[in-house]
């Protein structure tokens, strides 16, 4: 069996489930479509290997997990609309989530570059007056210029792996809990986590998908334990027969209690998933205007910062962070 290998990138997702969807709303075989994808060199291998299962025999969905092109839930997705008929409306559904997602990210990407190239030079500056002044040599400028980039960098990369290092341990619900409380950022937190939960859930539904079926893996979607004890109590609730709309009331953080009103809806005339799908929309509206929002705000914090940063610098003798008044003066 071959190892496992990591999750495809969203931008490389977007680019695998939209060259699906339009190879097989041209009629071409699996084996032919899985001929004719191209993705990136590092990632080439594993359509090779989705082709060759398929000669094997495998369906679609199977060939792409064992490929490790599809994780667990789109592999899943594809098989219910493989027995619905033709999966070709899945790959679209799936192509554009993935489009929009990395969009998202690309974005929030250059936002942040501008206050880092203000970190950055806020950096090399801050000491500079110092190293003219002579009250540094070359390697205490160097070193003060350094090692706040590496301190950002290794706090950055555990705030990364943090939440894997926390799976499962005693730790992991306490910083959950703590995590949603975080003033501003807390309750995006929330809402990302809800609008995850309520736009797989969709994509379920609309797959064919029972209720009963679908509520699990869209449970597991959310990454924030205390949340997903909270949506498994809707699980039960729904399997106690409580219609979806009043399990959902029973939930304290939805992210958006519109979503409410819009199931509500849904139900009454047979439109749940699109009108999740509406929901999950307006909720990626809501989060991609706070996100870009802070962008906005975050060079101005900060160039504040670092003004005051060099500010220090001149008036204390200047070095930097750790900068001593001059015993000369």
């Amino acid at each position: 069996m071959p190892r496992a290998l990591p999750p495809l990138t969203l931008r490389h997702r977007a680019e695998l489930f939209t060259q699906l969807g339009a190879l097989e709303r041209a009629g071409l075989p699996p084996d032919k479509t899985f001929g004719l994808i191209r993705l990136d060199k590092k990632n080439q291998s594993r359509i090779e290997m989705a082709r060759r299962l398929l000669g094997r025999g495998m369906d679609v969905a199977m060939a792409g997990e064992k490929s490790f092109l599809f994780d667990k839930l789109e592999a899943r997705l594809v098989r219910a609309a493989l027995a619905a008929g033709s999966p070709a409306p899945m790959y679209r559904r799936l192509g554009e989530r993935y489009t929009e997602r990395a969009r998202q990210v690309a974005s929030a990407k250059a936002k942040l570059a501008k206050p880092a190239f203000t970190l950055v030079l806020g950096l090399i500056l801050g000491p500079l007056p110092a190293l003219v002044a002579s009250t540094i040599g070359a390697g205490s400028y160097l070193w003060q210029v350094v090692w706040p980039l590496l301190a950002i960098a290794a706090l950055v990369q555990m705030g990364l792996r943090l939440p894997r290092w926390l799976r499962d341990s005693a730790l992991e619900e306490t910083v959950d809990v703590f995590v949603l409380r975080v003033p501003l950022f807390g309750p995006r937190i929330a809402q990302r986590n809800a609008r995850d939960f309520f736009e797989t859930l969709a994509l379920m539904l609309e797959a064919g998908i029972p209720m009963f079926d679908a509520l699990p893996p869209a449970v597991d979607t959310l990454t924030n334990m205390r949340m997903r004890y909270q949506f498994e109590a809707l699980m039960a609730a729904v399997q106690g027969g409580a219609t979806f709309v009043q399990a959902l009331q029973l939930l304290p953080q939805l992210g958006d209690a519109r979503v409410i009103a819009m199931a509500q809806t849904g139900e009454a005339s047979g439109t749940l998933p699109e009108m999740l799908f509406r929901h999950a929309d307006m909720e990626t509206a809501d989060l991609e205007l706070f996100y870009a929002q802070a962008a906005k705000w975050a060079p101005w914090v900060v160039s504040a910062l670092v003004t005051l940063w060099i500010a220090k610098g001149i008036l204390v003798g200047g070095s930097g962070l750790i900068g001593t008044v001059p015993k000369d003066l």
